[in-house]
């Protein structure tokens, strides 16, 4: 219970106004504070600001993204910096400043031109990540009015974005950069407009070809003058300190801010077991996800003397109270002004710095925190471990020194603080004169990541010789803490620097610093390697440093005489450099509208997304900003933690007692169906997965919710089968669905006829749709007939009022769906979302009550599954020159515990699975698994991703037995006239043709394929490889009822026009290009016409807004209603053809003409007939080409994307930035499926990787250093509207690019070491698999663990 002692206030400003708070509760966070706060201020102000989004909940994502400005003690000045509002202990926030989206600007009053650039550069699909976004630049404009192209990346490296590939939200904040750099070549004499082979630009006339898609002259200036002043109360505040200690008491935490180290040292003589809390960033995450729990809490943020930095002759002392980010300025000042030998450790911290998490977390974590915590990944610990630092404690008794070593970080009583002590400073010390400090890390993707393994390393040199007088080697990820090699550094003291100490070093390292085959984190064999392959770098980097070293001093003594030196041979010099951060440039481009276009017309046209200014405001409303409604519960879910298991009991008591709690719901609450059989919505008698809903709980607030389900007991008895692999599907005959299959000619026959043959493997990981708004509902009840109202985010409401409707054994016709908008959905929002609507529903009715259900992004990547894992075989039978004859492919997908989608997909693979390719002798086979896993469900790209990888990697297996490029086997195979596919469906080919040939032109292709073997050449340690893939992609359901739409159009009698349509909004800019179609049939501006919402209640019977085909028919349906309406109208305009389209609806209306209109269209005819194997399944292919060259560096599996060029067949576009828009998302969404993003299982079937901490999408980082995308001009198609195609899917398997790119540079390792072929290919391409591709004396030297001997920490599901 909150405690009877009366808290202080709490005082801080948000937005330019005052908070004054009595009643804060120490465990709310600045985000809950400012998202459901109905605070009073000024009077008259009511704060709730739902700009600032809830995402992830740790700090990983950057959708919270805030700034807070502080009045620096030390500096005197004020600092703005950008933190995630969901880790800020909303008690920290005493005399700071907080300035959210809804502050910087508003479309009701004035744009800032920060959000104003973004939306108008295109940066905003979903706008979910928008306002994060905004506020990460707005932060950096704050601070650097004319910001480096450098700082803006860094800004920018702690926000995700899902939707828009990052290109166009960089493209906007460098509108700002002071060395902003439009065009590519700047410098050469040629434009990069005139990229490509050929002189002569097939795209057409070079007038019709443009590359603009904003207009950068309109943007309004920045004005740093007009930015909200730091409040002069504030001022005085800080200039004046409280001296007195703060407390605030909650429920269960009491927060105490102390004014002075005195009083602090007290407190924690008082409360030893109390943590000391800064920035929250290690404490946040554990209290959340681990549970972890703490009374009281210590606040040093008052106490300037925890922020002093000292300057000595020997070192630098830097205060525990001071940020990342703040260590960052004050060590690269450091660096500036010292000589270089005297920096060597610093410049190893820096280096560590600038990739450790995102700017935000930089901002919030303290030095000591990242210390104290010792957390076994910490990238600053290895170098102070190595660099011998000094930790400098105080206590009530006094101060002590003890030092950062092995003993303090392995947490040895005598060697750490006493629990009465605190950490005020750490000492670091110079480096000296044949001193060599490095740090090295690798991890899934280059920034903002947690390493895999990282370390420190020194070694001093005996003056002026190479042999050894002190060394020191620390490790991160290798343990439970940093661990240092100090016994094999011993053994090496008075060695010299050569490749016999090399060897002996390895050997040692291996032996003292041991990873057991079951250590947490997996990943063990290439843990091991990194050790040695970083051992190694940094002997290189000593003796290229040695040769600097004796050039400089001409140092001609014995022991480093050039004879007996050891030197760096220039094929081994790349193997020192780092890749670097570059900000992406590129161009697009695209066809011009007709010049005869009247100017009215939009179509064709880059027109911004329709909600791009609210997005960017924070004004666009989603499913969760809804505000409170009276009497409004909030539900949190309880799932399973046995993977197959009968559930005995369920015991609901502890829960129910909790205070504010008010229900908690079972199977046996709901009314009518629950779920489909073997489909249960809430688990009855048996659950077949980790994650599967077996009871929600109902309560006044979320907080109570969640922490009630934690009561809930549930006592199961486990069951056999339990299965997770496919392997061990196919091994227990566990299925969903009959075996789909095509075949065409004779597969056996042609296999005795042709040269060669070869059998490969094909494993390609899962993916989790990670949209940035996790699955959200608010279900309303009405008072009488049973009506409910639902806002839900999902791309089906017609799914969800359906499943509604028999889960409550209520029609149809009482449930109203509404979805304004949708953050992202993937195809993870087109079933899922009815089983939370559903559930909440139930709730609803049972209780009486509006039930609000939002859930945590843990519980959502737990429980909705996301894209199926695939196993595929093929076997494939060619000529010597690369004609493939016979073609056999084999796929099993991992469906989950239960059926979903998984059928259809398996369908969707096979009939998918050839891509470009004539093959006369085919055989596909398709089968879903049935496996003890959350069932897996629709995904962008819809089993085409996966397939067509299998396809992809047959064809460079046939390359690489043929001794010939891939590019020339794909070529020799693909397509080339007017033919029939596997399924039988006619196409003509000429599209695909041309977007290979352009594809091969626009990125010089042959030219540069010959400048990547010449760089192969001469480095060893780094290769480049190049690729280039064909795409044929089908769009649509392969059934013609599925493609029906049906819109709704009103013409009110001032002439504005509200459309209402089958769509939904979910980023890809439906809307937008609905009203485009409305304005181009009705003749009048865009600006007359509205869309509001998405509802059943207008447009009944709808289908899922997916399959790229969601405009294509929702806009014959728009079109359809307005033509109805201007005939109606054309008697009037005949009559008047000079009056105003007001006045021909008003004289509609006197005349008794109908304004509205419901226009339809029936739907593409699609259809297929499996047992005969035909059919016509897809109403049009989209075709494409992608070429992408990456770089990648075999001592560590990393990768640096070096450029990609993308040409795709857009026909007539809607809206090219749009288009566009979807292409460059859909890419770097597939190249995160096919580089880093790894789902990871435990033997128990449990998600570890359940945040964006563990599952790694691209970051701002990833993106090609060149990115180029081009529209390819096309004929006019009939078939679609205006003749335009649906582009949201085709792009992610061209990601596939970026993958054959990684491996044909390790098939060139491999052929350059004479290492056996490997026709296994594994999906992703992440640093462990490319490393461990990459063998070599390291990964030969490791040791390896029989499989058979430990319980491994993580089981592969593919």
């Amino acid at each position: 219970m909150r405690c009877a002692s009366r808290s202080d206030e709490l005082v801080f400003f948000v937005n330019g106004r005052k908070v004054m708070e009595r009643n804060v509760d120490p465990e709310g966070t600045l985000l809950t504070f400012l998202r459901k706060n109905w605070t009073l201020l000024s009077k008259s102000w009511l704060l709730r600001l739902t700009g600032t989004k809830y995402a992830c909940g740790r700090g990983g994502c950057g959708a919270c993204t805030v700034m807070v400005s502080k009045h620096d003690p030390v500096s005197r000045k004020i600092r703005h910096f950008s933190v995630t509002a969901c880790l800020m202990p909303i008690c920290s926030l005493y005399g700071a400043a907080v300035t959210t989206v809804e502050g910087v600007g508003s479309i009701k009053t004035r744009l800032h031109p920060v959000q104003e650039r973004i939306a108008k550069s295109h940066g905003t699909q979903c706008g979910f990540c928008t306002p994060g976004m905004v506020m990460s630049m707005y932060t950096l404009l704050r601070n650097h009015p004319q910001p480096s192209e450098e700082q803006l990346t860094e800004a920018l490296g702690g926000n995700l974005c899902r939707c828009t590939g990052y290109r166009p939200i960089l493209e906007s904040g460098r509108t700002f950069c002071m060395e902003s750099n439009s065009c590519q070549q700047k410098g050469t004499g040629k434009c990069c407009l005139d990229w490509g082979e050929n002189d002569s630009s097939p795209l057409g006339k070079k007038n019709e070809i443009c590359t603009k898609l904003f207009a950068k002259e309109e943007f309004q200036s920045l004005d740093p003058t007009q930015e909200l002043i730091f409040p002069p109360e504030l001022l005085r505040m800080a200039e004046n300190p409280e001296k007195r200690t703060l407390t605030f008491y909650g429920e269960r935490v009491t927060w105490i801010s102390p004014g002075t180290l005195k009083d602090l040292l007290e407190l924690k003589v008082k409360h030893p077991e109390a943590p000391l809390v800064v920035g929250n960033t290690s404490l946040g995450p554990a209290m959340k996800s681990q549970r972890q729990f703490h009374p009281v809490l210590l606040s040093p943020a008052r106490i300037s003397e925890l922020s002093m930095v000292t300057k000595t002759s020997d070192g630098l002392t830097i205060g525990a109270g001071c940020s990342l980010a703040q260590m960052q300025d004050i060590l690269a000042e450091r660096i500036a002004e010292l000589p270089e030998e005297k920096t060597q450790t610093y410049q190893a911290l820096l280096k560590h710095l600038r990739s450790l998490a995102g700017q935000q977390i930089r901002n919030m974590a303290s030095l000591g925190g990242h210390v104290i915590s010792r957390h076994c990944c910490s990238d600053l610990n290895p170098v102070l471990a190595v660099s011998n630092a000094t930790l400098n404690l105080i206590s009530a008794e006094g101060t002590r020194q003890i030092p950062l070593n092995e003993h303090f970080l392995a947490g040895l009583a005598s060697a750490d603080l006493k629990p009465e002590e605190i950490l005020e400073s750490v000492h670091i010390p110079h480096s000296q004169k044949w001193e060599f400090v490095s740090a090295f890390r690798q991890a899934q993707c280059q920034q903002n990541a947690l390493p895999h393994v990282n370390a420190g390393m020194r070694v001093l040199l005996k003056e002026g010789t190479d042999s050894i007088e002190d060394l020191s080697i620390a490790y991160g990820g290798v343990g439970a803490a940093t661990i240092s090699a100090h016994r094999s550094c011993q053994q090496l003291l008075g060695r010299r620097w050569n490749e016999l100490m090399l060897d002996e070093a390895c050997r040692l390292l291996l032996d003292e610093v041991s990873l057991p085959g079951s250590a947490p984190g997996g990943r063990v064999e290439f843990k091991r390697t990194l050790v040695v392959s970083f051992l190694f770098k940094f002997y290189l980097e000593v003796l290229q440093e040695l040769k600097k070293l004796v050039k400089l001093f001409s140092v001609a003594v014995g022991a480093l005489d050039s004879r007996h030196r050891s030197e760096v041979s220039d094929q081994f010099l790349s193997a020192l450099e780092d890749f670097p951060v570059t900000i992406p440039q590129g161009v697009q481009t695209y066809q011009n509208v007709d010049p005869h276009q009247p100017l009215q017309d939009p179509v064709g046209r880059p027109i911004m997304h329709l909600s791009a200014l609210k997005h960017a405001t924070g004004e666009a409303m989603f499913c969760d900003d809804i505000p409170v409604v009276d009497k409004e519960l909030f539900m949190a879910l309880v799932t399973s933690s046995r993977a197959h298991a009968k559930i005995i009991s369920i015991d609901v008591s502890k829960a129910l007692e909790l205070p504010e709690v008010v229900d908690v719901i079972t199977a046996e609450d709901i009314p009518g169906t629950n779920g489909a059989e073997g489909d249960k919505l809430l688990a009855v008698e048996e659950v077949t997965c980790v994650g599967q809903i077996i009871c929600a709980v109902v309560a006044e607030t979320d907080v109570q919710a969640k922490r009630a389900t934690e009561k809930i007991e549930i006592t199961y008895e486990d069951l056999e089968p339990v299965i997770f692999t496919i392997k061990d599907a196919i091994k227990h005959n566990s299925f969903l669905c009959p075996e789909k299959k095509l075949e065409q000619g004779n597969v056996e026959e042609a296999f005795e006829k042709v040269d060669q043959i070869i059998e490969g493997e094909v494993h390609v990981g899962g993916q989790e749709h990670f949209y940035m708004e996790t699955q959200r509902v608010l279900v309303i009840p009405k008072t009488e007939d049973k009506e409910l109202d639902i806002y839900v985010s999902t791309q089906d409401p017609a799914h969800v009022q359906k499943t509604v409707s028999s889960t409550l054994n209520i029609p149809i016709n009482r449930i109203t769906c509404h979805v304004k908008r949708v953050g992202g959905g993937f195809g993870g929002k087109v079933g899922k979302p009815a089983v939370f609507g559903a559930i909440a529903a139930v709730g609803a009715i049972k209780t009486g009550h509006p039930i609000r259900l939002v859930l945590d992004r843990e519980d959502d990547m737990l429980i909705t599954g996301g894209r199926h894992p695939l196993f595929g075989k093929y076997k494939v039978g060619f000529t010597n020159n690369g004609r493939i004859k016979a073609l056999d492919i084999e796929c099993y997908i991992n469906g989950g515990c239960t059926l979903d989608d998984s059928e259809l997909v398996t369908e969707f693979l096979i009939l998918k699975l050839e891509n470009a390719y004539k093959i006369r002798n085919l055989r596909f086979r398709g089968r879903a698994c049935m496996t003890n896993l959350p069932s897996n469900t629709a995904f962008r790209g819809f089993g085409f991703p996966q397939g067509a990888l299998v396809t992809e990697s047959c064809i460079t297996a046939v390359a690489a037995k043929c001794g010939l490029p891939p590019e020339k086997i794909r070529e020799k195979n693909m397509y080339k006239t007017v033919d029939k596919t596997i399924y039988k469906q006619a196409f003509n080919p000429e599209t695909l043709i041309r977007c290979w040939n352009e594809c091969l032109d626009k990125s010089s292709f042959h030219s540069r394929r010959m400048q990547v073997e010449e760089f192969n050449k001469k480095n060893y340690w780094k290769k480049k490889g190049i690729a280039i893939i064909p795409m044929k992609f089908s769009v649509g359901f392969a059934a013609t009822s599925y493609h029906q739409a049906a819109a709704l159009v009103h013409i009110y009698t001032d002439g504005s026009v509200l459309v209402t349509h089958g769509g939904n909004e979910l980023g890809q800019g439906i809307h937008t290009k609905m009203l485009q179609v409305a304005s181009r049939e009705l003749k009048i501006p865009m600006s007359c016409i509205h869309i509001s919402e998405t509802s059943t209640a207008t447009v009944p019977n709808t289908i899922a807004t997916a399959a790229s085909v969601g405009a294509d028919v929702n806009g014959r349906a728009v079109q359809n209603a307005c033509q109805i309406l201007l005939k109606r109208l054309e008697p009037i305009i005949k009559k008047h053809p000079e009056g105003t389209w007001e006045n021909w609806i008003e004289a509609a209306f006197e005349q008794r003409i109908s304004l509205s209109a419901t226009g339809y269209f029936r739907g593409y005819k699609a259809f297929m007939d499996w047992e005969k194997g035909v059919g016509d399944p897809f109403p049009y292919y989209v075709y494409g080409a992608a070429c992408s060259e990456v770089e990648i560096d075999c001592l560590t599996g990393a990768h640096k994307k070096i450029r990609t060029d993308i040409i795709m067949d857009a026909c007539c576009s809607l809206n090219p930035a749009i288009d566009i828009g979807q292409i460059e998302g859909s890419f770097i969404q597939g190249m995160g499926l096919y580089t880093t993003e790894e789902l990871k299982y435990s033997p128990e079937g449990i998600l570890y990787s359940r945040s964006p901490d563990e599952y790694k999408i691209p970051t701002i980082t990833d993106v090609p250093e060149e990115f180029n995308v081009s529209l390819l001009p096309s004929s006019q198609t009939p078939l679609t509207i205006y003749s335009s195609k649906g582009l949201g899917e085709s792009g992610m398997f061209l990601g596939s690019s970026v993958f054959f790119a990684i491996a044909d540079a390790v098939a060139t390792v491999r052929r350059e070491r004479d290492i056996a072929e490997d026709f296994m290919v594994q999906s992703p391409a992440t640093p462990e698999r490319v490393r461990m591709a990459c063998a070599d004396r390291f990964t030969k030297m490791i040791p390896r663990d029989d499989p058979e001997t430990f319980k491994p920490w993580s089981i592969p599901i593919a």
